[in-house]
């Protein structure tokens, strides 16, 4: 198994690292995340004009035409400087549903947009009671004509208070909970009787309830086939996860390199305490799980670029691992930096945040466990 990245993609990550390291220092991030939208369109702008907003599209639709690899290494460098931009929220959702099922002139009305920069996206897929079920839906759409009418909620709508598109999951036949009868609706977020209600979550991100009160599409609106959005929804979280895991992996190298830095400066008794045995055996336990993320990682992204048979399993063992190994990281993190570790001034703490919310997006530990066990234990 080749492990060996093209020169592309030594440039891309290297481009990627090199604004972080320049151009998106911690207190750059701070005042991004305290601003009235939590983002900075002059950066957006700028991952447009370097190209990263092509990099997972097709180039008959100007994109880069990248793959699993490109964006893992895109994700993990976003990580290490805890980037807010919506890169999930509009490349790897909004962007991805409509690559993936979108009609040929959704695509050239809308993916243009998303990679020159002047569209904003999300997906709206949870609901309240739904937690982590991606089909568990109470979101409606009646056919009327030629349109459709939605009635209902969504919640926790990553970019949702940004968006100017939204990709909104409705029932349209079947039970609440039934994968089948599930349709995608590309609706303008300033619809008629569209409404929201945007807050911060812990990690400073600006997300949106959408309310749809006999919200009006047409049917040319339609992502994919009607009542068969599950599938389609599932294959774009699959790769969401891939790309979750990236930042999170980005995340647990910076801890671990601060941390060890801090343990080889703070002094106590006259020495670093980066020469306590215990300090350095707890430093190394770090390490391995950084490490065992990684493997696991570049593992998953080989099993979806080459469509192996157990590339689901594996997304779902690699969300388990980055759930143990990222609790792992950040609570040694903060520990061995004492108070300081808890307090708003120091990075160490955003990144744990930041972990936490990596954790919830798509399903935390058990949930991705019990999907493993399932899979690998049916036959």
């Amino acid at each position: 198994m080749n492990f060996e990245f093209t020169e592309e993609q030594i440039m891309l990550r290297d481009s990627v690292a090199r604004l972080v390291q320049d151009d998106y220092d911690f207190d750059t991030r701070r005042a991004i995340v305290e601003s009235d939208e939590a983002m900075s369109r002059e950066k957006w702008q700028m991952f447009a004009e370097l190209g990263w907003l092509s990099i997972p599209f097709a180039e008959e639709h100007g994109g880069f035409g990248g793959n699993a690899v490109d964006v893992m290494l895109m994700m993990e460098q976003l990580g290490k400087g805890l980037v807010v931009e919506p890169y999930l929220a509009t490349v790897l959702l909004f962007g991805n549903l409509l690559q993936k099922g979108g009609s040929e002139a959704l695509q050239a009305d809308y993916i243009p947009g998303i990679i020159d920069g002047s569209t904003l996206g999300a997906f709206a897929y949870l609901e309240r009671q739904s937690r982590f079920e991606l089909a568990d839906l109470k979101t409606s759409a009646v056919a009327q004509g030629d349109d459709y009418v939605l009635n209902g909620e969504k919640v926790v709508v990553l970019n949702g208070a940004n968006a100017d598109q939204v990709i909104v999951s409705a029932r349209t036949s079947g039970q609440q909970s039934d994968e089948q009868g599930i349709s995608l609706f590309l609706v303008a977020a300033d619809t008629p009787g569209l409404e929201k209600l945007t807050y911060r979550m812990m990690d400073g991100q600006l997300v949106a309830n959408l309310v749809f009160d006999d919200v009006r599409v047409s049917a040319a609106q339609l992502v994919g086939d009607l009542d068969g959005g599950y599938g389609l929804i599932e294959a774009v979280a699959l790769e969401a996860n891939l790309a979750l895991a990236a930042e999170a992996l980005g995340i647990m190298e910076q801890l671990n390199a601060k941390t060890l830095e801090y343990t080889r400066t703070r002094e106590q008794f006259g020495v670093p305490i980066g020469s306590f045995q215990a300090l350095q055996h707890r430093m190394v336990d770090t390490f391995m799980a950084y490490e065992q993320t990684k493997s696991l990682l570049y593992r998953a992204v080989c099993a979806m670029s080459d469509e192996q048979e157990d590339a689901t399993t594996a997304v779902h063992a690699l969300k388990v691992l980055v759930d143990r190994a990222g609790k792992q990281i950040f609570a040694e993190a903060i520990q061995l930096h004492g108070g300081m570790g808890l307090t708003d001034e120091l990075d160490i703490g955003h990144y744990a945040k930041r972990l936490m919310m990596i954790n919830t997006t798509f399903g935390n530990g058990d949930y991705h466990q019990a999907k493993f066990n399932a899979l690998r234990y049916s036959n």
